[in-house]
């Protein structure tokens, strides 16, 4: 009898070990298996720029093979097309309007929300970043000490760059730094900020260096003119993009050098549309519509699709949380707003792949750049379903571009700019100032399928009056949702919110006083044009 008790206790004892063995192999597979990611992000590049989706004028290899081996997204959209919110969006998977004073521009970033990169890093994550992560805006704990909203910086390698308005940053030596201080061969998440195409841009630099000719672009906006000054401005654009498309490539190879390639997953994208008048910072289908391309060797099933369906840039820190095996709301985030694009990896569809996805996105923006009287912005609310695109201007009598007095400082100073702004003098050329810098009516409606430049405004067509009243609604009804303070007749906080940047504190006000002021992302010239 005590030999049978012992042999029992024996085998009990055995299947305790095994069962602890069996569960430690399955945490350390959890651990392992989880991908690495690579965010790659560049800065003001309008989707229609990639070669992948038809430029010929553009070469963009490395965006077109991560495309080509994982998927192509053709309606990714930033809910608010301006650096900093739109990278609050990407960090914390809410919508601007859902993050305090981070969906202004030059913003103190809220401590109450908390990144994928943090939480990320708290999970075992090796985490970084090079060059622009969040940004521009100040984020501090409230003790003062600096936060890290993407990770660690790795920034010190330098290089000779190809122009003087080319970042010196080594971007693929920093990247491979920040590899080899992965000592414990953690999973890693690197945040790849290039600073291109952000202006300035080195005039001509595209002709000279890049041997681009004029005649090779297939397409000027019908709210630019069409002359060698505005094709100039938009081979030097393109020059820059290829610069990032070159660095990527560098990142690529490292990762092959490494075997590290198949579990990484590698999103490449902008933050905002292109640096030019009607683009970034305002609400078009090229403002918000934007390049994404994805691959995961390891974990996109069908590789080569083109997706169809409407994806947000609010999706992208669910999907990460998803795929690290992180419950985000057990690790401090705010409940989020995004879903997780795993599905869509997992399927072999192109269109109407996750029934549990919205049809739609929301865009909206508030105060961006300075230069409006008591510190205003440039209220906005719109929704992208099927072919159209709804806006509501909730502040008609404000200038959308920024006031003219200032130098209309939520547009980017560019030759192009300098050029429409000389037109408005003539009466046959002033129809291009009135697109890029006139006042707008409070409701625009644009078939986006037929009029992607959003040049014809249907609201008001009986035609369209369904659809309007539809989008509206629906627009209204998902925001109050949201808490949306501008949709719960609360809106003015967000002009409350101070500038992070003590020059853009009261900036209207000051430069008529005679303060100078910086304000180097426009052209003197835009000035003197002005006070004509």
């Amino acid at each position: 009898m005590k030999k049978i008790q012992k042999t029992a206790q024996s085998i009990v004892f055995i299947l305790t070990i095994v069962v602890f063995i069996s569960c430690k192999n399955e945490n350390t597979a959890i651990q392992t298996n989880r991908p690495n990611i690579l965010f790659a992000i560049m800065d003001d590049a309008t989707y229609e720029h990639m070669g992948i989706y038809g430029c010929d004028w553009i070469k963009t290899p490395n965006f077109d093979r991560i495309a080509n081996e994982g998927l192509l997204f053709s309606r990714a959209y930033t809910p608010n097309a301006k650096c900093a919110p739109s990278r609050s969006i990407i960090l914390t998977g809410r919508n601007s309007w859902q993050l305090e004073e981070a969906a202004n521009h030059w913003a103190y970033f809220p401590t109450k929300f908390k990144t994928y990169a943090e939480v990320l890093e708290d999970n075992g994550y090796h985490v970084g970043y090079t060059d622009k992560g969040w940004a521009p805006g100040i984020a501090k704990w409230e003790n003062g000490e600096e936060r890290f909203l993407v990770g660690k910086p790795y920034n010190e390698k330098r290089t000779d760059p190809p122009g003087d308005h080319i970042s010196t940053n080594d971007y693929a030596a920093n990247f491979s730094d920040f590899l080899s201080a992965n000592k414990e061969s953690s999973p890693f998440c690197f945040w790849f900020g290039s600073r291109e195409p952000h202006r300035a841009y080195d005039k001509g630099i595209g002709i000279e260096r890049g041997g681009k000719k004029l005649e090779e672009i297939d397409k000027v906006y019908s709210f630019w003119p069409d002359n060698e000054t505005v094709r100039g401005d938009l081979l030097d654009y393109a020059y820059e993009i290829e610069y990032f498309d070159n660095q990527l490539g560098k990142m690529l190879k490292t990762l092959e050098d490494r075997e590290e390639l198949d579990n990484t997953v590698i999103v490449v994208t902008s933050d905002n549309g292109m640096p030019f008048p009607r683009v970034k910072g305002q609400d078009y289908e090229l403002s918000n519509h934007l390049p994404l391309a994805i691959m995961w060797k390891m974990g996109i099933k069908s590789p080569g699709r083109n997706i169809k369906d409407i994806v947000s840039f609010a999706d992208f820190a669910p999907t990460f949380l998803e795929l690290a095996k992180i419950e985000p709301s057990e690790h401090g985030m705010k409940p989020i707003t995004g879903k997780s694009l795993r599905p869509i990896f997992s399927s072999t569809k192109s269109i109407n792949i996750d029934s549990s996805r919205d049809d739609f996105v929301l865009l909206g923006k508030e105060r961006h750049d300075v230069g409006r009287p008591n510190d205003w912005g440039y209220p906005i609310r719109g929704i992208v379903k099927e072919d159209y695109l709804f806006i509501r201007n909730f502040e008609t009598s404000r200038w959308p571009a920024g006031n003219p007095v200032t130098g209309y400082l939520n547009c980017d100073g560019s030759p192009t700019k300098t050029e429409v702004l000389a037109l408005r003098k003539n009466l046959e050329t002033f129809h291009y100032w009135d697109s890029n810098f006139g006042k707008r009516p409070e409701f625009e409606l644009y078939n986006i399928k037929q009029d992607p430049e959003c040049m014809v405004n249907i609201f008001g067509n009986p035609d369209y009056s369904k659809t309007s009243e539809e989008l509206n609604t629906l627009m209204i009804d998902e925001l109050k949702r949201q808490e949306d303070p501008r949709i719960l007749g609360n809106g003015q906080i967000f002009d409350n919110y101070v500038y992070a940047d003590s020059t853009g504190v009261n900036f209207y006000e000051r430069y008529l006083d005679g303060e100078e002021l910086g304000t180097s992302w426009v052209n003197p010239s835009d000035f003197e044009d002005i006070k004509d």
